[in-house]
């Protein structure tokens, strides 16, 4: 049975991330009964600088790209984005840019329990659906039982050093590797692709993959 390992360099914050896994997920429905797949998140920050505690989105989005207005033009895109490709995005529901550095400890945790993907989409809609803060404990806490994590302390994990010296490696990895935008997915240590992606162009990779391109 022809097997392929994708690895999806990707961050919380990223809206073209959250694009990509519905994407990704509308490929792997078409996928061949034969194939079988993996999928691990690893992480990247998009603001590797962010203060612990975040920003005030509007404040940070307006000093980033010069002014509010253009801010809401660039969101306008994305949500358009997002609709075609069948999610939600609510902007206007954002009132944080969070660290993600405790989001990406969270899905580290999630991969050692076998619910990673259900883990990050629950971040996802978190951020993108619910405009919730995922750098505070509680939305990470409630993030962590929507993917299945119910029984595990999660405000006690985040207290602790678990999962720290996991996510930096896992950021000097993805900046050996180079990636300097996400989402990046790379399909059995080698194919590698960029961006949010269509999910033709996903399931065509990963057929290539396996040799059946």
């Amino acid at each position: 049975m022809p097997h392929v390992d994708i690895t999806v360099i990707s961050d919380a914050i990223c809206p073209w991330c959250f694009i990509g896994k519905r994407h990704l997920d509308l490929a792997l429905a078409e996928l061949p009964g034969e194939i079988s797949v993996s999928v691990a998140w690893h992480p990247f920050e998009l603001n590797p600088d962010m203060p612990a505690g975040g920003l005030s989105r509007r404040e940070y989005r307006t000093a980033k790209f010069g002014s509010w207005e253009r801010s809401r033009a660039l969101d306008a895109q994305v949500e358009a984005a997002a609709a075609q490709a069948g999610i939600e995005i609510h902007h206007e529901r954002m009132t944080r840019t969070p660290n993600t550095f405790d989001a990406h400890r969270l899905i580290w945790l999630a991969r050692e329990h076998g619910v990673q993907s259900a883990v990050v989409a629950a971040l996802f809609r978190s951020y993108f659906v619910e405009g919730e803060d995922i750098g505070d404990s509680a939305v990470l806490a409630k993030a962590a039982r929507d993917g299945g994590l119910a029984d595990i302390d999660i405000p006690a994990f985040l207290a602790s050093d678990q999962g720290r010296a996991e996510v930096k490696a896992g950021l000097d990895e993805a900046r050996r590797l180079g990636v300097s935008g996400v989402p990046t997915f790379i399909l059995n240590n080698a194919i590698g692709l960029s961006g949010a992606q269509p999910p033709e162009a996903l399931r065509r990779a990963i057929l290539e993959s396996t040799g059946r391109g």
